[in-house]
């Protein structure tokens, strides 16, 4: 990254300041039984003012930047195992650890085959910027808390394409040309708020702009939407090629389709990507992992982990048994396992991914995929009653957001006695997820109901998702 300016004894002032954040960090990890330093010192330590905007937000967006990846892979490894050994600890008296130590492999982290301009969703808030325009496109520094916002371009930061900066770009002079105010906050009015961009390996590009219609009639909408169409496809915008323009009404922070729909715009409906040889619809809300590269390493080796017996035989060898994919999302997991196993039952909270998941079986001519929608510890315990007479076996694989899974399909899933294999997916596996680590471990607790006979990690597989970032992705096979 080009520094705008010659900061030398600033930038080393920097260093020191990220040297001690990161000790901190190291220290602190295990908030429970240590102590993080005070919040007056903490604040003695906030990134100095007087760097450059652009570096203060590549410390926020991307915090390890400055590390080569090979140092940010050791870091994200030694964490990992960091993690593992705090859920030892936490289980000392039900898992064969020594001293907190885990007793089963972390293998070294998978790295990310693409580094930078790896993501392929990125949204761009709208905000006063460093010079006070309100109709700003970027990222923020500070909080809405000190009240101390400051929206920044993002056209330096290494994990942006160059494309998501384009687009970026042409909407802030589009909302600039518009007469309508931004939307900065909801009880204060004003109209144009996010936008995300999302593209593919072949270079197809979706953008969905947030507005919130306050006091518009139909008419005088049709006329905004006419303009937003206007700048991309036939104006200055149109040099972004977009393949799909949505807009979508909200008084929300967020909603989901069903809640407001997705406007099209102009352009298709879907965009579509490939992950090992299958081929996933991409709707305007549909998860997906941000970093395809990265995601066919993930989803092989949670295929891999889900069903061992394949690696004796070739792609189309079936391992039979049924896998029940928990949070499955547009189907990826399930549908990319789906040659090995006789059945894959997904359950998924949000039902337009449901139905992306559905077309996606049919798009790969996969026939063995079931989806349910729900809430899953409403759908799954009377579900495992339907899977306890499964003849050939069940595994588990889930991929829960950041909460973690609910109490009910924990118990759920410990309870049932068919279950040898899961395999979890997390996040942030130092977060929720670690008390649902706990309890699929720990002895029977009749108070939890948690009656099964417990689980015990048998192999973690880190996988860099986030490159410079201190984030990634972590799969834990548990077995009994």
């Amino acid at each position: 990254m080009a520094l705008l300016v010659d900061r030398s004894c600033m930038f080393a002032n920097y260093l020191l300041w990220n040297h001690l954040k990161t000790a901190h960090l190291l220290f602190s990890t295990n908030h429970q039984r240590q102590h993080p330093l005070s919040k007056q010192h903490w604040n003695k330590l906030k990134p100095p003012a007087h760097l450059p905007w652009e570096e203060r937000l590549a410390d926020v967006v991307t915090p390890e930047w400055r590390r080569n990846y090979e140092e940010q892979l050791e870091i994200k490894q030694k964490r990992q195992e960091r993690i593992m050994s705090q859920l030892c600890g936490d289980l000392l008296g039900d898992l064969k650890c020594i001293r907190g130590k885990p007793h089963f492999p972390i293998q070294h982290i998978l790295p990310s085959p693409v580094q930078n301009g790896y993501r392929n969703k990125s949204t761009f808030s709208v905000n006063k910027g460093v010079d006070g325009n309100p109709k700003t496109v970027g990222f923020y520094v500070g909080t809405a808390r000190s009240n101390n916002i400051v929206c920044v371009n993002g056209d330096h930061l290494l994990n942006m394409p160059k494309k998501h900066k384009l687009v970026a770009r042409c909407y802030q002079e589009f909302i600039r040309l518009s007469p309508l105010e931004p939307c900065l906050l909801f009880h204060t009015g004003g109209h144009w708020r996010e936008i995300t961009v999302r593209t593919n390996t072949q270079g197809h590009t979706m953008a969905i702009v947030y507005f919130h219609p306050q006091n518009l009639s139909p008419e005088e909408l049709a006329v905004h939407k006419e303009a937003l169409v206007d700048f991309f496809i036939r104006g200055p915008g149109s040099v972004c090629q977009l393949d799909s323009l949505f807009l979508q009404e909200s008084t929300m922070t967020r909603c989901s389709h069903e809640e407001s729909p997705y406007q099209l715009l102009h352009g298709v409906p879907y965009i579509y990507e490939e992950v090992l040889g299958f081929k996933f619809r991409i709707s305007p809300d549909a998860f997906f992992q941000v970093n395809q590269a990265a995601a066919e390493v993930l989803y092989r080796t949670v295929r891999d982990l889900c069903t061992p017996r394949y690696h004796s035989g070739p792609d189309t060898t079936p391992c039979g048994g049924t896998l029940l994919d928990v949070c499955c999302g547009t189907g990826a997991i399930g549908i990319i396992a789906s040659p090995r196993v006789d059945k894959i039952l997904g359950i998924e909270l949000v039902e337009q991914a449901v139905e992306d998941g559905k077309h996606n079986a049919a798009l790969n001519n996969v026939q063995n995929c079931e989806f349910k929608a729900g809430k899953a510890e409403v759908v799954l315990p009377g579900l495992m009653k339907e899977l306890s007479s499964v003849p050939s076996g069940l595994t588990v694989v889930v991929n829960p957001a950041r909460a973690g899974l609910h109490y009910r399909v924990v118990r759920a899933l410990r309870n049932h006695s068919s279950i040898r294999r899961l395999v979890y997916v997390s996040c942030k596996p130092e977060g929720e997820a670690m008390r649902n680590f706990r309890e699929l471990c720990c002895a029977p607790d009749p108070e939890k109901k948690l009656r099964g006979d417990a689980f015990t990690p048998t192999l973690a597989v880190p996988v860099d998702m986030f490159p410079h970032t201190p984030h990634c992705e972590l799969v834990l096979l548990f077995e009994r």
